[in-house]
This record gives structure tokens, C-alpha cells and sequence, in this order.
């Protein structure tokens, strides 16, 4: 930045700087030597544990500073939360209180000293030394707070700004503690995720994100081109097809927690790149693994927020076992007044235009009976419900259901009227695999540009042979906003897209 679009706050803070290093003092050292946490310390002090507490070690950032000529309360914040300093001029070496006056709301430092409770009762630590770890440069945008003569809390310029937010993910961080404890519990679901899959003896793997062909889902890609062996390459859409060539290849259950990217729309539910777990055993079906992660997703509740009922968009939303099973064309009658199975491509389109449903030219059969799902059905489905059944059109990689004609074995799972996960008993003739997959290349050539293509290698694969297989997917984004209550899937992604800044 130039030094004349500097604000007066960032001007006196590198004259600040300035006097530190002619000080003698560095300003950026190396390393600290932590001993305790501010919350271990919190947890840990009590009038008979004190002394256990007499010598001290901690780091953080400064929030708040509170002079008062020769002495100074300041509270810093470390990764576990907040503490109370107190700093004495004759209790630090010479000429440090020199020094501390010249500390801001954003610097980093590390103190030492010992653990007691103030005459207002608030456990603190009294500093026998510091030293600044980092100066901070520009000012933090921090909330003041005033108590009326009701008790009630007024909160006067918060970091509240959505998109600042996103963009400045770090200031939001800092600032706004319930941000950093939503990703603590993502962290916490990914975590027993891969803990109840490897405890039934499932592998993790790790799969190309770089393909050749793209597939396992009905999307566009982003292209990109590889200079070595100028080929154009795809950002993977799913997981699926490399997984399916581990069961070929011998493996019984794995699964992958990975990035995907897929290029199309943003809203509060889709971002372009996004976290997604896939799972697949052999020798079952979509059934069995129905229950599974019904199991799951119920176990993942209780570990996160120990409750099985999660309030959002003021529903409250029960995770308890049984979800409800409903099968697809039940709910298009339910919801549209029509029973559309076995209907024709002339007169599904004719119910979508008399439901008010846009359809783009060249759609398939399959979109437009997403498109009439996703308006009409979807924003119903509040509580946890499988959603069973699919048209063939609409599931290129599931198996053909075993005695309904026309529709294949699979489900999708939803919460408050957005997919949450997506399984099937897995497709492994190849002949019918490679009859699905051609018509979806039709249906591309005819405009579909969300259609997959035909994998040769994939289909090579399965006329290896893959035994009897459920498969699952499931958005990890989307299941950390229910269990989290968040409305938007940029609340849950560290840094979501977002449009260039003019």
C-alpha cells in the first residue's frame, strides 16, 4: 500500500514500529515457548490450584487494552478463547512498560507470569514479562458493547457485513468467536466420519482430481490443460468411477472424503469447489446402506451437539431413527396432482409448463423431471426423508430395481428441502453400463451439457468384473449446515468463491 493511502490509525501504528526496533526490539521474533492455554488455565485455577499456576507461559492477540497510568488490564485471545492480563510498570523489567504503551488492539504477544482472581472475582494472569511476537499494522474492526438501564446488550460496529466477511475470512475469525467454533465442528464431523468407517474396516483412499474423462454425476467441469503432454484435463465432478475401479481391483469398502468442482451456478447451497465423501462396499445394496448412514448421520448429532434435534429457518428438524422413506413418483403425485411414471418426454414437458416451470431447449427427459422435483417436491421434504426409486433416465450408474420396471435402486437423502446425500445399488453389468452411458452422450449432443460421457477405461473395468456393490455420496458442506444450523454453504467453507473485488 502507498504510503499516502495509509489512515492515520496505520500511520501511528508504523511510528509505533518504528520507536519498538530503535528500541533494540524485534518486532517479528522466531518462536514463544507456550506452556498452558487461556481455557486450560480458565479450567484449571481455583483458590486451592493456584499456586500450581505461579509460573505461567501464554500467547495470544490483543482485543482490548484498559490504561490507568502505571498499571494496565488487556485481554488477549489465543485459539481456546480469552484472558485477563494485568500489567504492573514495577512488576516488569526495566523500561518494559516503555514498551507496552506502545502496544495495540491486534498485536501479538507472549507473556509470562502467574495465575489470580482480581477483587471483581475474574481469573487473570498478573505479567511478570512480555515480549511482542507481531505488530499488527492495521486495525481490527472490533465490536463496542453498552448495557442500557434495562440490562439489555447494544453491540455498535460489528464485523457483520456478509461478503466482508467471506472475503476477509481471517478478520472474521478473529473477531466473531461462534465463526471459528462452526469450524471446529466441521472438523469434529469429518473426524468421526473417517473414525465409524474405519472402524467397520473401510479404507481410505485418495483418487485423481486430474481426469481425462470426467463422470459419476450430472454436471459441467472446469477444463484445464496440461503443457507436458498437451491434453486438455478435467477438475473431477465426483469421486465415483475411481472408486468403482477399487472394488474391481479387489478392495471390499473404500471411501474418500475429497474436493470436487463443478462449474456451474452460486447459491446457498452450491459453491464450484466443494467437499464431498463417497463410499462404496461390496456385496451390498442400497437398502443396507440406507440404514448405514441413517446410523451415521444420527451418531454424527449426537457427538456434535448432543441432541438428535437441530433447529433451522426455524424448523425444528429431528434426526432421530427412522427417517421416512418415500418413494419418487408417491411424492410427484403428492405434490404436482400428477402420477407421472411412465409418462412421455411430450407430456412431462407439458405438466412443467403448466406447473410454471421454465425448461431450457434441448433438456433431457431426466432434467426435466429434476427440474419439476426441485421446484415442487424439494422445499417439502423438511424432515430427514430417502427419497427412493429413480426413473432409469435419471440414475445412468444405478442398477435396474429389482421389480419395479423402469426405475433403478437408489435414493437420495434430504433435510430441509435440500440433498444431502445421494447412493445406489452400483450398476456392474457392462453392458448395461455402456447402453446408459451412450445415451447420455446422445443427450449431451442434443444440448444437455450437464449429460456424461462414455469412460472406456470404466467400462473396461467393470467387464473385468465388479462384484455386487452399494455406493454412496454424500455433501459434506451441506451435512455441516445442518448439523451446524447455518443457512448459507459460505458459512461453512473457510473461503468460498466469490466475485473479484473492482
Amino acid at each position: 500500500m502507498a504510503e499516502n493511502t495509509k489512515n492515520d490509525q496505520e500511520l501511528r501504528r508504523l511510528e509505533e514500529l518504528d520507536l519498538i526496533e530503535k528500541a533494540g526490539i524485534c518486532a517479528y521474533p522466531y518462536s514463544f515457548d507456550k506452556n498452558i492455554s487461556a481455557k486450560e488455565l480458565l479450567a484449571r485455577f481455583t483458590d486451592e490450584t493456584k499456586d500450581d499456576l505461579a509460573d505461567v507461559k501464554l500467547a495470544g492477540r490483543i482485543m482490548s487494552i484498559r490504561r490507568m497510568g502505571k498499571a494496565s488490564f488487556c485481554n488477549i485471545l489465543d485459539e481456546t478463547g480469552r484472558i485477563q492480563l494485568y500489567v504492573r510498570k514495577d512488576d516488569l523489567p526495566e523500561g518494559k512498560y516503555d514498551i507496552f504503551k506502545l502496544l495495540d488492539i491486534g498485536d501479538i504477544i507472549g507473556i509470562e507470569g502467574y495465575a489470580f482472581r482480581t477483587k471483581t472475582g475474574e481469573i487473570s494472569v498478573h505479567c511478570r514479562d512480555f515480549v511482542l511476537l507481531c505488530k499488527s499494522l492495521k486495525p481490527l474492526p472490533i465490536a463496542k458493547e453498552e448495557v442500557d438501564e434495562n440490562g439489555n446488550k447494544k453491540v455498535y460496529d460489528a464485523f457483520a457485513d456478509k461478503e466482508l466477511r467471506y472475503r476477509k475470512r481471517y478478520i472474521d475469525l478473529i473477531v466473531n468467536s461462534d465463526i471459528r467454533d462452526t469450524f471446529r465442528k466441521r472438523a469434529e464431523i469429518i473426524r468421526n466420519i473417517r473414525n465409524y468407517f474405519d472402524t467397520q474396516g473401510w479404507m481410505e483412499v485418495e483418487t485423481p482430481t486430474l481426469q481425462p474423462q470426467y463422470g459419476g454425476a450430472s454436471a459441467r467441469p472446469f477444463i484445464t490443460h496440461h503443457n507436458a503432454l498437451d491434453i486438455d484435463l478435467y477438475m473431477r465432478i465426483a469421486l465415483e468411477l475411481y472408486l468403482k475401479r477399487l472394488i474391481v481391483g479387489g478392495f471390499e469398502g473404500v471411501y474418500e472424503i475429497g474436493r470436487n468442482f463443478r462449474n456451474e451456478g452460486m447459491d446457498r447451497n452450491h459453491n464450484p469447489e466443494f467437499t464431498m465423501m463417497e463410499i462404496y462396499v461390496a456385496y451390498k445394496d442400497y437398502n443396507w446402506i440406507m440404514n448405514m448412514i441413517e446410523e451415521l448421520i444420527s451418531m454424527l448429532a449426537m457427538k456434535v451437539n448432543n441432541s438428535d434435534k437441530i433447529v433451522i429457518d426455524d424448523n425444528t428438524i429431528s434426526l432421530a431413527r427412522p427417517f421416512k422413506r418415500e418413494k419418487m413418483f408417491d411424492l410427484f403425485k403428492k405434490y404436482t396432482g400428477y402420477d407421472m411414471q411412465g409418462m412421455s418426454m411430450e407430456e412431462v414437458v407439458k405438466i412443467a409448463k403448466e406447473l410454471g416451470i421454465q425448461i431450457e431447449p434441448g433438456a433431457s427427459y431426466a432434467k426435466v423431471l429434476d427440474e419439476i422435483f426441485g421446484e415442487k417436491v424439494e422445499p417439502n421434504l423438511i424432515q430427514p426423508t430417502f427419497v427412493t426409486d429413480y426413473p432409469v433416465e435419471m440414475s445412468p450408474l444405478a442398477k435396474m430395481h429389482r421389480s419395479e420396471k423402469g426405475l433403478v435402486e437408489r435414493f437420495e437423502l434430504f433435510m430441509n428441502g435440500s440433498e444431502i446425500a445421494n447412493a445406489f445399488s452400483e450398476l456392474n453389468d457392462p453392458r448395461d453400463q455402456r447402453n446408459r452411458l451412450e445415451e447420455q452422450a446422445r443427450c449431451r449432443a442434443n444440448g444437455d451439457d450437464e449429460a456424461m460421457g462414455v469412460d472406456e477405461d470404466f467400462l473396461n473395468a467393470l467387464e473385468i468384473g465388479m462384484p455386487p456393490t452399494a455406493g454412496l455420496g454424500m455433501g459434506i458442506d451441506r451435512l455441516v449446515m445442518m448439523l451446524t444450523g447455518e443457512k448459507s454453504i459460505r458459512d461453512v467453507l473457510l473461503f468460498p468463491l466469490m466475485r473479484p473485488e473492482k
